[in-house]
């Protein structure tokens, strides 16, 4: 807890969230719309110090890391907020316990725009989960059903992060997911109606990604051309492939820029990401304020890599920070539509991270948006209009 001197204090016993659990990753949601923002904990598997299974080549002397299939998975925990600095586990009645698996990263997105948040999250060599809100503090799980618990072979993959967000400007949220080399970076396009279509090869991605292992990912408008490209943070999970396969251990990161049309094309070299290394997290803000969206990247037993976006600036930008009134503070869940480009207000991102709840938009050559709607987890919903481009605006849910 910030104690607004300088210092926290660690609340976490205090506030109800002290867990043994092997936790991965965790996002804040306001999954019951009372404007106080829950919590919900990604848990992978069972484990214990006395763990002592031999995985690797005992000839070759080369021990590696086991296989995901040998650990037991865990369900998920989903902490409703009590409005008193306290949570209560509400994992069961939620309908989230009942479901075991070996998560790696969670995102939100209100998929089927009934006004409520709905709950991705990804697991490790089992299928992925999507949970949609019921709408009453329950949610069900719908994955296989809608097309996003496995890929088109039908096989669960190393599934590692996730972004749960519009990539084609059509309104609906997608889904991207980071795996292993030979496993591609599925691409799941969201058709509406509450299914998604596995569009890994149509959009180029599979081509782009299969020698790639990749953990951190995000949708980012990097150029700021008004197409969200997508940004991973690379690495294999095994220190020593390098040694029994034609893999790398260390990677660079990618970028693949989004041509508009549904496909991408890796820009990466391009744009500067040659330096390989064990990359994990990755987060993303503009932390210069000129306008473009930065990355900061962690590898394991290196310092931390902050990218500075130095692009070309042909093109404009708007970016919004959004208070809540009505509903939470940080407005996460908000739907903003700028022109013809949808976002929402979102801090889960990747793998093991966190990012600003800002929203970037890339305006391309328009100075000035005619139209910007918000929607808001409350059910307000606000019209901004004839708003000049290439500045940040604050803008407060209105009270009524």
């Amino acid at each position: 807890r910030n104690l607004g001197n300088g210092k926290f204090e660690d609340v976490t016993e205090a506030a109800g969230i002290k867990s043994d659990k092997w936790s991965v990753a965790a996002g804040w949601l306001d999954y019951d719309n009372d404007g106080w923002l829950d919590l919900f904990v990604v848990n992978y598997a069972h484990w214990t110090p006395d763990f002592d299974r031999y995985c690797g080549d005992r000839e070759r002397d080369l021990r590696v890391y086991c296989h995901p299939k040998y650990f037991e998975g865990l369900p998920n925990t989903l902490y409703r907020n009590r409005r008193d600095g306290t949570f209560e586990d509400v994992s069961k009645e939620a309908g989230i316990l009942e479901h075991i698996g070996r998560g790696m990263s969670v995102a939100f997105a209100d998929y089927d725009n009934d006004g409520f948040t709905d709950v991705f999250v990804t697991n490790d060599n089992l299928p992925n989960f999507l949970f949609r809100n019921r709408r009453n503090g329950t949610f069900e799980e719908v994955a296989l059903e809608a097309g996003v618990a496995l890929t088109n072979n039908g096989a669960p993959i190393a599934s590692m992060g996730a972004d749960f967000r519009d990539f084609n400007n059509d309104g609906l949220c997608d889904i991207n997911v980071t795996a292993l080399a030979g496993e591609t970076f599925p691409l799941f396009r969201n058709l509406g109606k509450g299914s998604f279509l596995d569009a890994t090869h149509s959009s180029q991605i599979a081509q782009l990604s299969a020698a790639r292992s990749g953990w951190s990912n995000g949708f980012f408008d990097f150029n700021n051309d008004g197409w969200k490209d997508l940004f991973t943070a690379n690495s294999d999970v095994n220190d020593l492939v390098d040694l029994f396969q034609s893999t790398h251990y260390k990677q660079p990161n990618s970028l693949f820029a989004n041509l508009g049309d549904g496909t991408f094309r890796d820009v990466s070299s391009d744009a500067g990401f040659t330096l390989a290394r064990a990359h994990r997290g990755s987060a993303f803000a503009d932390f210069d304020n000129d306008g473009k969206v930065d990355v900061v990247v962690s590898a394991l037993g290196e310092s931390a890599e902050l990218w500075q976006n130095v692009s070309p600036d042909p093109n404009h930008w708007l970016v919004l920070k959004l208070t809540g009134t009505r509903s939470n503070r940080d407005g996460i869940g908000a739907k903003i539509r700028v022109g013809d480009q949808f976002n929402h207000v979102t801090t889960a991102v990747g793998y093991a991270s966190s990012s600003p709840s800002t929203v970037h938009f890339g305006t391309g050559k328009l100075e000035k948006i005619d139209r910007i709607e918000i929607r808001w987890p409350s059910g307000t919903v606000q019209v901004l209009q004839n708003v000049a481009t290439n500045q940040l605006i604050e803008v407060r849910e209105p009270m009524k």
